[in-house]
């Protein structure tokens, strides 16, 4: 599961990865909750066929478009990669609304002990080359019964690879900036041929290290959070 994130890049950087039309202008964001407005990127097809790539806002909080009551549904801010193609939930996104999320690192907590004694231990996870990542995700426009409308989106996850789960056993689906136009085109590429990009990344992609707890409140933010945590032999 990947539950909090951080988009820290400049926003040059991440146009020129991303190749997104816009200009967007956003503050380095340490600590990314859910229900916040997240980036993502989609692919539409211009009237002359031209495919041109958009930055959107979205809540990272995914809605299908049966849900009629925001009240009766749970947050889904994560979807499985393994069973997206086929459950109802997720399946017109994964033809139509295939997104990447833009991220520089993910956090995930280390669970030790059980019951009352259980600690759960927070870790940074980022790119061992130091380049932004592409998360594989899904968006959808919900519509109010006021006529209301919001942008939700979701990130996919997958198997840990043999690095990371010693962590977790899940991880974000990392789409390689090669693969980046085949998960975003929708039009040529079929959702069962998008879903053999949702792999876990090679052991090497990553590098991560524990952090402090001052990231598990949401509303701490700036770059201390990122510092790792120099533990003594006697924690």
């Amino acid at each position: 599961m990947c539950g909090r994130y951080a988009l820290t890049s400049a926003p040059e950087a991440l146009r020129a990865l991303f190749a997104y039309e816009e200009n967007p202008n956003f503050p380095p964001r340490y600590n990314i909750a859910p229900t916040q407005p997240i980036p993502i990127v989609t692919l539409t097809r211009e009237p002359g066929g031209e495919r041109r790539r958009h930055f959107h806002l979205a809540r990272w909080g995914f809605l299908p478009g049966f849900v009629k009551d925001i009240r009766d549904f749970p947050l889904i801010i994560n979807a499985r990669s393994e069973t997206v193609v086929g459950k109802a939930s997720f399946r017109a996104a994964m033809k139509r609304r295939r997104c990447l999320v833009p991220a520089d690192a993910y956090y995930e907590w280390l669970k030790l002990g059980a019951g009352r004694k259980v600690e759960r231990r927070p870790y940074l996870f980022r790119r061992a080359d130091g380049a932004p990542m592409g998360l594989a995700g899904l968006w959808e426009t919900w519509s109010g019964a006021d006529g209301s409308e919001i942008d939700t989106a979701c990130v996919l996850t997958t198997a840990a690879n043999g690095a990371t789960a010693a962590i977790h056993d899940r991880m974000p689906a990392i789409i390689e900036p090669a693969d980046f136009s085949a998960w975003l085109d929708c039009d040529e590429i079929r959702a069962n041929e998008a879903a053999e990009l949702l792999k876990p990344a090679a052991d090497d992609v990553l590098t991560f290290f524990e952090i402090g707890p001052e990231i598990n409140k949401a509303s701490t933010d700036g770059p201390r959070l990122q510092e790792p945590l120099r533990r003594s032999l006697l924690d």
